[in-house]
C-alpha cells in the first residue's frame, strides 16, 4: 500500500513538473495541423530548411559588419549564380536521356526478353507445367503497358493545372519563404528563446543544441553524400557505356538518402539495362564493379565521415520513418522523415534522462 502510494505521488510530480499535459497536447495540435495543410507546406517547409541551411553563412558574412539584409541578398546571390546554371545543366541531360529512355524502352524490353529466354527454358526443363513461353510474353506486355501508362501519367502531371500551380508554388513561395527565414532567423530564434519557461529553460536550450547539431550534421553532410554519389554513379556509368547511365546516377544519388534503397534500385535498373544494351561479359561486370566501388565509398568514407551517427538513429529506423512519412504525409513527408525522426529521438532520450532523476525511477 505504501509502495503504491509513492508511485502514485511520484507519478503526479513528474505529470505536474514537466508540463506533460500542456506539452502532449502542443505536439498534438501540431502534428494534425501539419497533416491538415499537407497540400501546401511543401514550398515553405523548403524555405524554412534553406533559411537554416545558409544561416551560418548568413551569419559570416554579418560578421563583416554587413547589415543582415544585405547579407541575406549576398547569400541568395552566391546561390543564384551557382545554382541556376548548374540546374539548368543537370534538368537538360536528364530529360534528354527521359526521353531516350522512353523511346527505347521497347527496344529494351524486346533485348531482355530474348535474353532470359534460354534462362526460362532451363527452368522449364526442370518444372514442366511453367509455360515459359506465355510468361515472356505476359512479362513483356505488362512491361511495355507499365512504361506506355507510366509515359502518360508524367505528360498529365505536367499539364494538369494543380501540378502547374504546385510547380509555380515552389519557384515563388519557396525563395520568399527562404529569404525572410533567413534574414530573421537570429530574430526567430532569440523570440522563441524568450518564450521559454524560465524554470526549465536551461535544459530546454541544451535539448535544442543537440535537435540543432544532429539536424545540421545530418542534413548538410546526406546532401553532400547525395550529390557526391550521383555525380559518380553518372559519370562511372557513362563512362562504362551504359546509354542511360547518366539518368540511373542521377536516380541513385537522388534517393542515397534512403539507406541501402539508393544503391540498390540503381544497381538492380542498371543491371537490367546492361543485360539489354550489351552482349558481352566485360560491360556487364564493368557495371557491377562501378556499384561496388559506390557502395564501398558509401559505406566506409562518404556516410562515416559527412554524415556520422549525427541522428542516432538505427537504418531500420530510418527506413521505418521514411516509410511512415511518405504514406502519410507524400512527398513531404519524405524530406521531414528522418529529421522529425532525430528530434523525437532526442526528446525521448532527454525525457528518459528526467525520468531516471525521477523518484518514480528512484523509489525514494
Amino acid at each position: 500500500m505504501v509502495q503504491t502510494k509513492k508511485t502514485t505521488n511520484a507519478l503526479q510530480n513528474l505529470w505536474q513538473n514537466s508540463n506533460f499535459v500542456m506539452w502532449f497536447m502542443l505536439f498534438l495540435f501540431v502534428c494534425a495541423l501539419v497533416y491538415i495543410l499537407r497540400s501546401i507546406l511543401l514550398p515553405f517547409v523548403l524555405g524554412l530548411v534553406l533559411g537554416y541551411l545558409f544561416d551560418p553563412l548568413a551569419t559570416k558574412i554579418e560578421k563583416l559588419k554587413i547589415s543582415r539584409t544585405y547579407a541575406t541578398i549576398l547569400v541568395f546571390l552566391i546561390i543564384l549564380i551557382i545554382a541556376i546554371p548548374l540546374f539548368v545543366m543537370i534538368l537538360n541531360v536528364v530529360s534528354h536521356q527521359f526521353a531516350i529512355f522512353i523511346n527505347a524502352a521497347p527496344k529494351y524490353i524486346a533485348e531482355l526478353a530474348v535474353k532470359t529466354e534460354p534462362i526460362l527454358e532451363k527452368f522449364h526443363a526442370y518444372f514442366p507445367s511453367f509455360d515459359a513461353g506465355q510468361i515472356k510474353a505476359d512479362l513483356a506486355q505488362n512491361i511495355s503497358q507499365t512504361f506506355q501508362v507510366g509515359g502518360k501519367l508524367v505528360q498529365g502531371l505536367i499539364k494538369n493545372g494543380m501540378a502547374v500551380f504546385n510547380v509555380f508554388s515552389l519557384i515563388l513561395i519557396t525563395p520568399v519563404v527562404a529569404f525572410y527565414m533567413l534574414r530573421d532567423w537570429d530574430l526567430f530564434v532569440k523570440k522563441a528563446d524568450n518564450l521559454l519557461p524560465r524554470k526549465s529553460k536551461d535544459d530546454i536550450r541544451k535539448i535544442f543544441k543537440d535537435i540543432d547539431r544532429a539536424l545540421s550534421g545530418f542534413i548538410r553532410g546526406q546532401l553532400s553524400v547525395c550529390v557526391i554519389l550521383g555525380t559518380y554513379y553518372a559519370l562511372a556509368l557513362k563512362i562504362v557505356g551504359l546509354e542511360l547511365g547518366v539518368l540511373v546516377g542521377f536516380i541513385a544519388g537522388l534517393i542515397s538518402f534512403i539507406p541501402y534503397v539508393g544503391s540498390i534500385t540503381g544497381f538492380v535498373v542498371a543491371m537490367m539495362l546492361a543485360f539489354s544494351q550489351f552482349n558481352d561479359l566485360f560491360h556487364i561486370v564493368s557495371v557491377i564493379v562501378v556499384f561496388v566501388i559506390g557502395q564501398f565509398l558509401e559505406g566506409n568514407f562518404l556516410t562515416p565521415k559527412l554524415v556520422g551517427d549525427k541522428v542516432g538513429l538505427h537504418p531500420v529506423w530510418v527506413m521505418f520513418s521514411l516509410l511512415a512519412g511518405g504514406v502519410l504525409l507524400g512527398f513531404l513527408g519524405l524530406m521531414i522523415a528522418v529529421p522529425v525522426a532525430a528530434v523525437i529521438g532526442i526528446l525521448i532520450r532527454a525525457g528518459l534522462k528526467k525520468y531516471q532523476k525521477s523518484t518514480l525511477y528512484l523509489e525514494n
